[in-house]
């Protein structure tokens, strides 16, 4: 069965390219021994928060860290001689960016990738690594696009987008071939949606060949431009989306798979930043797996809603690429959330002794101190007065809300 798509206009009346089931198997050969077909790994804990199996689809473990280099270089190696030798130019903050590097490398085509200025440092040398030329433009995302635009007009340079084209959501579509070949059974595809190619490329695969498969998308609810633009009916940009996932902090639908996820995507969902670190979290603690927060945003659905998803499920990691920084913040929130820890700031009388007699009093309570601030001489505390800010393990909301009455009652007054 071909599934084919492109009776919708695209920008300035031309039609949308037609993306078929068979574009998909065309790519999955021309990625054969260039990406690996990732693992799919059970996951207990969220199969017995659903009453069924839920599997995770491993793509943090794939070339680059992501299921970017599928869609980089079925798009690159379809470039004709010329094309090549005028080298490709790509504009990103992170997985796009390694995936064309990787690509371009491995087809021998030169490539010079823009990225934001404060781009994390290990995104940078890893893309220097896989062999592009880094170059460092605008502080956000926009500003570095229009700049590789800019390049390709002055030097003749292919740009390659990293979702709005069908090379790319075919390349993508392998994802879904491999899930329908790891586990034939399953009932529901849970994954992450930015601008929309890796869901688009699931559904085009996966509704050819399972029509009764359920795939549903997932966007940050501060960076969610598919939910106004389904109902708009054509794309709308969103201002200034915020989200610490920024595999999927897309302003804007890409008008090919726009067409492709209305049709296709059964239902579009959105999950909190709480939701988000809460899934990180999990990944790491029960899946022993490190997973950026785009890639943990289909986990962050099932923790935030088990009952709407019939099993066997299968939740796509799209990438593992986590600064280390916003690891440790995403994981100190996600612990937050989970009420596993807390943070307070008290004030106690200055004198010998009176922080010895705080501690003791969380000893009792079996709250595991891990950072105190004492502060003697800031204006707003009186003569003989100091503050103090703690961070402490706790074992969940239940007892957060233990060690606070345990603090009330001794006499403290706190402060979140």
């Amino acid at each position: 069965m071909a599934l084919e798509l492109g009776d919708e206009d695209g920008p300035e009346g031309a039609p949308l390219p037609a993306i078929s089931l068979d574009d998909v198997r065309s790519a999955q050969k021309m990625l054969s021994g260039v990406s690996r077909p990732t693992a799919l790994e059970g996951s207990r804990f969220l199969s017995g928060l659903i009453g069924a199996p839920v599997h995770l689809k491993c793509e943090n473990l794939q070339r680059t860290g992501s299921f970017k280099v599928r869609g980089a270089y079925v798009r690159i190696a379809g470039l004709g001689p010329a094309e090549r030798a005028a080298g490709v130019v790509a504009a990103s903050a992170g997985n796009h960016a390694q995936g064309v590097a990787l690509a371009a490398s491995l087809l021998g085509v030169g490539s010079t990738v823009f990225m934001p200025e404060g781009a994390p440092l290990p995104k940078v040398a890893a893309t220097r690594e896989y062999g592009a030329e880094v170059r460092l433009r605008g502080q956000v995302v926009d500003e570095t696009l229009e700049a590789a635009q800019e390049y390709a007009r002055q030097t003749g340079a292919v740009f390659i987008h990293p979702f709005d084209h069908p090379d790319i959501i075919a390349g993508q579509g392998t994802v879904g071939l491999e899930i329908l070949e790891q586990c034939p059974e399953v009932r529901t595809i849970v994954v992450g949606i930015g601008g929309g190619g890796l869901a688009a490329g699931i559904a085009v695969a996966v509704k050819a060949l399972r029509p009764d498969v359920r795939v549903v998308g997932v966007q940050a609810a501060g960076a969610a431009a598919y939910p106004p633009s389904l109902a708009a009916g054509h794309p709308v940009s969103i201002e200034a989306p915020t989200t610490m996932a920024d595999g999927i902090k897309v302003g804007r639908p890409g008008d090919v798979p726009f067409k492709i996820v209305g049709d296709l995507v059964d239902e579009v969902r959105t999950v909190s930043e709480d939701e988000l670190s809460s899934a990180l979290l999990l990944c790491l603690e029960r899946a022993k797996l490190v997973v950026e927060p785009a890639g943990a945003s289909p986990v962050a659905a099932l923790l935030s809603a088990p009952e709407a998803f019939e099993g066997p499920v299968v939740a796509v990691l799209s990438g593992g690429n986590v600064d280390p920084l916003l690891m440790q913040r995403t994981l100190r929130h996600g612990m937050a959330a989970a009420g596993r820890y807390l943070s307070l700031r008290l004030r106690l009388t200055d004198r010998p002794g009176a922080l010895a007699a705080l501690l003791d009093v969380l000893s009792v309570v079996d709250a595991n101190v891990l950072d105190v601030s004492h502060v003697r001489t800031d204006p707003r505390l009186g003569l003989a007065e100091a503050e103090v800010e703690l961070h402490l393990e706790t074992k969940g909301p239940e007892h957060c809300v233990e060690v606070r009455t345990a603090l009330r009652e001794a006499g403290y007054s706190v402060r979140a």
